[in-house]
């Protein structure tokens, strides 16, 4: 019995790693409007992720970002790191839902402080070529905690996306 299961276990492992495996590379430019205790900045820089496809739907994405600007306040910079599953409807136009977790670093004029984050939202991508698509637009809730208060920062990412 023991060697059924192992052969029945070995064979559907197989199986499962002989499918054609799929993963999203996402690379763009970001916006975000942040917004700390009343003082506020536009920041723009990149956006990076990383999607990978349990299933034609569920996937594990990656996200790493970086936002800089220099308002009032002086020089500032966001960085964020944020992972979680990513819900996506296969096709020429793709629209995908997401819930990441991970943290934030924030620095201020030379004065930084990190914190947990979450950023929900998503977007939508449109085929042009195979293996490559369009993010005509994604947008996150990205909420940071600094300062002992919540802070509601909209981020909108545009690029492209590589899959293989």
């Amino acid at each position: 019995m023991r060697k059924i299961i192992f052969v029945s276990a070995l064979f559907l492992l197989s199986a499962v790693s002989a499918r054609a495996q799929q993963a999203d590379l996402f690379a763009g430019y970001s916006f975000v409007h942040y917004d700390q205790a009343g003082a506020t900045a536009n920041l723009n820089g990149w956006n990076l992720s990383l999607n990978y496809k349990l299933g034609q739907v569920v996937g594990i994405v990656g996200d790493v970002g970086g936002t800089y600007g220099t308002p009032a306040s002086g020089s500032t910079g966001l960085h964020t790191f944020l992972g979680g599953p990513q819900f996506s409807v296969p096709g020429k136009v793709s629209p995908f839902f997401h819930v990441m977790f991970g943290g934030a670093h924030v620095d201020i004029a030379g004065s930084g402080s990190t914190s947990f984050s979450t950023a929900i939202g998503g977007g939508v991508d449109f085929k042009t070529a195979p293996h490559i698509a369009i993010r005509a637009i994604q947008f996150d809730d990205l909420i940071t905690r600094f300062a002992g208060s919540t802070q509601n920062n909209p981020r909108i990412s545009v690029g492209i996306v590589f899959t293989f």
